[in-house]
C-alpha cells in the first residue's frame, strides 16, 4: 500500500510541475530574441523538434526510436504510434549572440522556457496521442538609421518584438508491420509588434512614429508518414515525409501613426493622430512545407539520417499583402551512437553522443544577398538511475552555427545555442499488484 501511495505522489507531482511549466512558457511567448533578420515574415522559425532531434541536426522525418526509450517526434506524428509508455518531455534554452555589420559589433543573451510535451499510448496498441506546447517564430531586434530631413539631421529607429506559439495534439497509427501514419491540429498564437520613428536633431521639433501590431490565433495541420524495411534481426532503414498545410489563421491588426513634440531628452507631449486601425479583421495564409528523409540504425547502438526540407514561404501574406519573401530549403544529417546500453560497469558507455550539421536557404534576401543559415551540432543524453518501471534522461544540445553575410552592408550574426531537456518515460497507468 505504501508503494501505491508514494506512486500516487509521484505522478502528482510531475502533473504539478507540467502545469506550473505550461504556465510559465504560455509567458515566455513574450520572451524576445535579439536578431535583425526576425524582422522580416513571421519573424526567426523555431523547428518543432527536441534537443535529441537537435543534435543530430535537426533530423526527424525518418526518425522513430533511437533507442528502446520513448522520444516525442512531434515534426512526424506518425511516430506517436511506437509510444508503449506515459512520456513527458521539459526543457528550456539559452542564446549567445555576435552580431557583426562592417567594424561594428554586439553581443547578447537569452534565455528561456523551451518547450513542454506529453505523450501516450493508446489501449488498443500500436497507436499513441501527444499533446503540448512549443514556440513558433520570435521577434527580438531593434537598431537605427541617421539621414537628413530638410536641413536637420535625422535618426529613424525601427524595432519589433514577440512571436508565435504552437500547442498541438497529435495521433499515430501503425498499420500492419512497417507502415505509420499520423496528424496534429495545432493551434498558433502570439502577438506580433514592430514599429518605427523618426527623430530630428532640433528643439521642440515633431517626430512620427507608426506601431503594426498583429495579434494571431488560428488552426493548422500537420501530417506525417514513415515506413520501415527490416535490414536484419537489428538493424532498419525508415523513410519519412511531414509537412504543413497552408492554412488561412485570423489576425486582428492594430495600426497606429501619431505625431510628438520632442524638447532634448525628453519626448514631450502627443501632438496628433495621423492615421489609425483598430482591431481589423484580417487573415495570416501560412505556406505549405514538406519535409523528406530516411534514418538507417542498429536498434540500441548507432543511427544516421539525413532530412532535406522545403517551404512556399514566397506566398505567405497577411491582410492580403505579400511579405516579400522567398521560398526556403535546407538539409540536415546526423547521427548518434551509444557505446553499451546495458553496460554496468561504465556509465560513459551507456550515454548517447550526438553530432550533426544543418544548412538553410532562408525566406530572407536583402541588397541582393541570400540570407543562409548553417550550424554545427552535437549533444549527450545522458541516463539517470532507471526504476522498474521508469526511464528518465536529461539532453544537452549546442548548436554553433551563423547566420547573414558582410556582403552589401548586411549583417553577420554568429550564434551559439544551448539546449536542455528531461524525459521521463513511465507507466502511469498500470495497476501494481500486491501478493
Amino acid at each position: 500500500m505504501k508503494s501505491l501511495h508514494l506512486n500516487m505522489y509521484k505522478k502528482i507531482n510531475y502533473i504539478a510541475a507540467v502545469l506550473v511549466l505550461f504556465t510559465g512558457i504560455t509567458a515566455q511567448a513574450q520572451v524576445t530574441s535579439q536578431s535583425p533578420y526576425s524582422e522580416y515574415g513571421l519573424g526567426n522559425v523555431k523547428p518543432m523538434v527536441l534537443p535529441q532531434l537537435r543534435a543530430m541536426g535537426g533530423i526527424s522525418s525518418g526518425v522513430f526510436k533511437p533507442n528502446g526509450y520513448n522520444n516525442i517526434n512531434m515534426l512526424n506524428p506518425s511516430t506517436y504510434s511506437g509510444i508503449n509508455m506515459a512520456t513527458v518531455d521539459i526543457g528550456m534554452s539559452g542564446t549567445f549572440t555576435q552580431l557583426k555589420q562592417g567594424s561594428l559589433a554586439e553581443k547578447s543573451f537569452n534565455a528561456s522556457l523551451n518547450h513542454i510535451a506529453l505523450a501516450f499510448p493508446i489501449k488498443s496498441g500500436k497507436s499513441g496521442i501527444s499533446f503540448g506546447l512549443m514556440p513558433y517564430t520570435q521577434v527580438g531586434y531593434e537598431y537605427t538609421k541617421t539621414g537628413k530631413v530638410d536641413t536637420s539631421n535625422s535618426t529613424s529607429i525601427y524595432s519589433g518584438e514577440g512571436g508565435l506559439s504552437k500547442a498541438y495534439l497529435g495521433f499515430g497509427q501503425q498499420i500492419g508491420d512497417h507502415f505509420r501514419i499520423g496528424a496534429n491540429v495545432e493551434y498558433i498564437f502570439g502577438n506580433l509588434v514592430k514599429s518605427s520613428s523618426i527623430e530630428l536633431e532640433r528643439a521642440a521639433a515633431k517626430y512620427s512614429r507608426e506601431q503594426d501590431k498583429n495579434s494571431i490565433g488560428g488552426v493548422n495541420f500537420s501530417y506525417g508518414a514513415q515506413y520501415e524495411i527490416p535490414l536484419g534481426t537489428k538493424k532498419r532503414i525508415t523513410f519519412g515525409y511531414s509537412g504543413s498545410a497552408s492554412s488561412s489563421i485570423n489576425s486582428k491588426r492594430t495600426y497606429l501613426a501619431s505625431q510628438y513634440i520632442r524638447n532634448g531628452e525628453d519626448e514631450g507631449s502627443f501632438i496628433d493622430t495621423l492615421s489609425s486601425i483598430e482591431g481589423k479583421q484580417t487573415k495570416l495564409k501560412l505556406p505549405l512545407t514538406h519535409s523528406f528523409g530516411f534514418t538507417i540504425q542498429r536498434d540500441n547502438k548507432w543511427l544516421f539520417g539525413a532530412d532535406y526540407r522545403m517551404g512556399g514561404w514566397k506566398k505567405l501574406a497577411i491582410d492580403g499583402v505579400n511579405q516579400g519573401l522567398q521560398d526556403s530549403w535546407g538539409v540536415s544529417a546526423g547521427g548518434q551512437y551509444t557505446p553499451d546500453i546495458s553496460s554496468i560497469g561504465s556509465y560513459f558507455k551507456r550515454v548517447d553522443y550526438r553530432l550533426g550539421f544543418m544548412y538553410d536557404k532562408t525566406y530572407i534576401q536583402r541588397s541582393g544577398q541570400d540570407i543562409k543559415q548553417q550550424a554545427i551540432t552535437f549533444g549527450f543524453g545522458l541516463p539517470l538511475a532507471p526504476s522498474r518501471y521508469s526511464v528518465y534522461k536529461l539532453n544537452f544540445t549546442t548548436e554553433i552555427g551563423q547566420r547573414g553575410t558582410l556582403t552589401n552592408g548586411l549583417v553577420k550574426e554568429n550564434y551559439i545555442n544551448f539546449h536542455i531537456g528531461f524525459t521521463l518515460n513511465d507507466t502511469w497507468f498500470v495497476k501494481n499488484k500486491l501478493y
